[in-house]
């Protein structure tokens, strides 16, 4: 009898979980699925036709649009597909499914949205002002997009992953290299499209920036999210974090004043683009785990900002307000 209840009691916690994993599948899928749409619709219908090479990649397939004709959603793919076996290769797993699917999707979009539109959009482009139109609607559409896509724990790839491999193997910040990789496109673009095009491609990097911030509540110009995690599995939270993140953490002792039993609290500091995955692992591992984040606004270590650049600015401005007096 007793082992009857107890091989009941375990199918309902299996199926229990398969429920659970089959319904953030589901939800995944429909973020990316909406999530490129959304921007596929931006870069086809406004960013597009106003020529504004705004970074990443599809800056870069626009650049080839408007040179050779080249469809921009099969330049997408045929850039980012390259780049997505890269980034699988150095930080493995974490590149994943959820990449590829977004990388296949926002290339779908963008081809099928400029298709119907033949890449004209929706204004006549006679003047500046429809231009900016452009470059402020699609910044918004286009971050709008990335950032639902994002708050699955997917990515849409593209340079972002060349980024993320300056960030791993030197000592440059990773939000440092996202704008380096961005600003050379758009410096490209300047010479193709001419300067008043690349400040509105800056006004459309600037709005997509801010609006992926928002969607994933990275909010502001905040460096990084701490999380403090309370699980029983924090061993195992911990060792993904490693693995996939590439973060370590500190184990915190503590008491609940509810129970007065004594916890183990995980403290990890991660990069804004990272806190989604952060928090998809601690549901993985542990759906009854209690966590909350803070915003942190300057981190300084191995895999942020190196200490030693910190402590070389303050001396290089001593010296400078030394000079001064």
């Amino acid at each position: 009898m007793h082992f009857e209840v107890f091989c009941g009691q375990h199918i309902k916690r299996i199926l229990k979980a398969m429920h659970a994993t089959s319904a953030r599948t589901v939800s995944k899928a429909l973020h990316i699925t909406l999530g490129t749409c959304l921007a596929g619709f931006s870069i086809a219908t406004f960013i597009t036709p106003a020529k504004i090479a705004s970074g990443g990649v599809n800056g870069i397939a626009i650049i080839f649009f408007h040179l050779f004709g080249w469809d921009p959603g099969v330049t997408m793919l045929c850039i980012s597909i390259p780049l997505f076996l890269i980034g699988l290769k150095v930080f493995g797993k974490m590149y994943g499914a959820g990449c590829l699917a977004g990388t296949l999707m926002l290339s779908f979009w963008v081809s099928l949205f400029g298709r119907l539109t033949q890449y004209k959009g929706f204004l006549p482009y006679v003047d500046r002002m429809d231009i900016l139109l452009s470059a402020i609607f699609g910044g918004v559409l286009l971050g709008s997009g990335i950032g639902i896509v994002m708050r699955s724990g997917a990515n849409t790839g593209g340079t972002d992953i060349i980024a993320q491999i300056i960030n791993r193997f030197t000592p440059i910040p990773l939000g440092t290299a996202l704008f380096l990789t961005d600003a050379m496109v758009i410096l490209i673009g300047a010479f193709v499209f001419g300067f008043e095009r690349a400040l509105f491609a800056v006004i459309t990097l600037y709005l997509s920036g801010q609006m992926v911030n928002f969607v994933v509540m990275s909010l502001g110009n905040k460096y990084a999210k701490t999380a403090y995690i309370v699980s029983e599995k924090h061993e195992r939270i911990g060792q993904r974090i490693i693995e996939e993140l590439h973060h370590g953490g500190t184990l915190l002792n503590g008491v609940g004043i509810f129970t007065g039993k004594s916890r183990t609290m995980l403290l990890a500091v991660v990069h804004n683009q990272e806190i989604t995955l952060l928090t998809q692992i601690v549901h993985e591992e542990d759906p009854t785990a209690f966590m909350f984040v803070q915003e942190t606004y300057q981190v300084l270590g191995q895999g942020f900002v190196p200490m030693n650049r910190i402590a070389l600015a303050e001396k290089q401005r001593s010296k400078q307000n030394s000079k001064k007096t």
